[in-house]
C-alpha cells in the first residue's frame, strides 16, 4: 500500500500500491501526480520546495508558501485523494491538518 503523509509542512508518500505485478497503474499515476507537482513547483519558485527521493520515500518539504505553490500541493493532495477513494485498498492518506 501507498502511504501519504501530510504534517504541516512535510509531505510523504512512501510504499508500493500493489495493484498489479505487471502493470501498477496506481503507482504509474502517484508518481506522475507527485514529480508533476514537484517539478512545477520548482519552475516557479526554485526555492519554494525541497524534495528527497530515497528510493523507499519521497519526502516534500514546503519552503516557501507562494500562491502557486499552495494551489499546486493543494491540487496533488485532491488528485491523491480522488485516487484514494477509487483504489482504497492501494492508497492510504494520512493528514494532520
Amino acid at each position: 500500500m501507498i502511504t501519504i503523509k501530510k504534517k504541516q509542512n512535510l509531505i510523504t508518500v512512501e510504499g508500493h500500491a500493489d495493484y498489479s505485478k505487471k502493470e501498477d497503474i496506481v503507482c504509474a499515476s502517484v508518481s506522475s501526480i507527485m514529480y508533476t507537482t514537484v517539478n512545477a513547483c520548482l519552475r516557479f519558485n526554485a526555492s519554494s520546495i525541497a524534495y528527497k527521493d530515497s528510493g523507499e520515500m519521497v519526502s516534500i518539504t514546503i519552503l516557501d508558501e507562494t500562491l502557486e505553490t499552495k494551489v499546486l500541493i493543494v491540487n496533488m493532495l485532491s488528485l491523491f485523494k480522488e485516487l484514494a477513494s477509487k483504489y482504497p485498498n492501494n492508497i492510504k492518506i494520512e493528514s494532520e491538518e
